[in-house]
């Protein structure tokens, strides 16, 4: 089929690419000239492993094209997808002026009957008000079927996601429109479930604000581990294997961040608010994740009680390995954290480093290697669990000043911690190793 995808943000550009990959003609727009630029190159403007050689086959193919021009875009176009972003605004509710500005263009430029998909992720009731802005904007009497399609990608395997998703959500009114939705989607080969248009909005953000439910509990259970001795590892292992329970999300750390989690449980909290409704559980799994981005650092300054002039390496910008985003990183946190107790800040990172520049500055100093970062270093914090990061050598931390490090990614058995005598600290573990005097009191 011949397929429009208006926005070429991280989801807009997966659901594009994948698109394209099975077989589909996909125009891409966005009204960021330099951007566009760069992807009819082949070059992917978000770190995502697999996507920039998906990108160039599908270029060469003819199957891929991006264009700034959305009347050219949507020009033939059976199914228009919206996805556009949706930032927070102050008081958390999700900001919708992109997709109504989409939905507007969408009503002024297609030439038939047409299918628009929704991926944005959107409020409860927005796709009717989505129908009705086109409705009202129409300057031809065509029809248009509007469908909600939520993503359901994690950031560094969306790819894989694309073609091994549990599901694909269809909400729909119209039976033909789900249909075309789910012919679309057919060559991946993941189950679809069909329901009404409200329900699949909501299962968007309910499916995030369980897992972030399920993040938060588990560091709640990781700081109670610490308080009485037990390994949240093993406690965790236990938990999940209950099937009704399940593994997966129960890894304690230093709390979720990224683009869709803080945004999306907000949203849904100022939607209750909206409806005279007080969801405490997320309220308390937003505030229990604010307290555990902030573990670290209260950890080190228990164990070292002045940071003034300490050299303190941090390991891991990004909010999660296999991507460069760095929307609501706990890196973000911690630096702020050190720096205002007057820490020298050592960084690493093997893809987020210019991103992090761009907020950042020249606050902190930015080494591209991990061995050179940890060098004289008065402690080491670990914040993002890399394969590069997690396969450093451990001898590595000997040429610290001491070797302190504080994972807040559980990165490391104790046992070899141990046995390289580094004093260890994790989350919801034991200490291991000789706890020396560092400084006088």
């Amino acid at each position: 089929m011949k397929i429009a995808v208006v926005g070429m943000g991280y989801v807009g550009l997966v659901t594009g690419v994948c698109l394209s990959d099975i077989g589909h003609t996909v125009t891409c727009i966005d009204i960021n000239l330099k951007k566009v630029k760069k992807m009819k190159q082949g070059i992917s403007p978000i770190y995502e492993p697999g996507i920039a050689e998906m990108m160039v086959k599908n270029i060469e193919n003819d199957r891929l094209i991006f264009t700034t021009n959305h009347k050219l875009g949507v020009l033939d176009a059976d199914v228009i997808y919206i996805a556009v972003g949706t930032p927070e605004n102050e008081d958390g509710s999700a900001n919708l002026s992109c997709v109504e500005h989409v939905a507007k263009k969408i009503a002024q430029t297609i030439e038939k009957d047409t299918i628009v998909a929704t991926k944005s992720t959107v409020p409860v009731g927005t796709n009717e008000k989505i129908k009705q802005i086109i409705n009202d904007n129409l300057v031809d009497e065509f029809s248009v079927e509007v469908v909600s399609n939520p993503d359901f990608l994690r950031e560094g395997s969306a790819i894989y996601d694309s073609f091994h998703g549990d599901r694909i959500v269809i909400g729909s009114e119209s039976l033909r429109a789900a249909k075309v939705i789910e012919k679309i989607n057919q060559p991946f080969g993941v189950p679809v479930f069909h329901t009404d248009i409200r329900s699949a909005e909501m299962i968007k953000y309910a499916s995030n604000a369980f897992l972030a439910t399920k993040i938060s509990f588990i560091n709640e259970i990781s700081n109670l581990c610490e308080k009485v001795n037990a390994n949240v590892e093993d406690v965790a292992k236990g938990m999940g294997l209950d099937r009704r329970i399940g593994s997966e999300f129960l890894n304690a750390g230093i709390g979720y961040g990224g683009s869709c989690f803080p945004k999306d449980l907000k949203a849904l909290i100022q939607l209750a608010s909206s409806c005279d409704y007080q969801f405490e559980v997320l309220q308390g799994v937003v505030n229990v994740n604010k307290k555990q981005q902030v573990l670290l650092v209260n950890k080190l300054v228990e164990r070292l009680p002045t940071l003034k002039g300490k050299k303190i390496t941090v390991l891991g910008l990004a909010f999660k390995p296999n991507t460069d985003d760095m929307r609501e990183a706990t890196s973000l946190v911690v630096i702020e954290k050190l720096l205002e107790n007057g820490a020298e800040v050592v960084a690493y990172d093997p893809v987020a480093i210019t991103n992090a520049k761009a907020i950042l500055g020249n606050k902190v100093q930015y080494i591209e290697d991990i061995d050179q970062a940890v060098k004289n270093s008065d402690a080491t914090l670990i914040l993002t669990e890399w394969d590069e990061i997690k396969n450093i050598r451990l001898n590595s931390f000997k040429t610290m000043n001491y070797p302190l490090v504080i994972d807040g990614r559980n990165c490391f058995k104790l046992e070899k911690m141990k046995e390289h005598q580094i004093e260890y600290h994790s989350v919801g573990r034991p200490v291991v190793g000789e706890v020396k005097e560092l400084i006088e009191k």
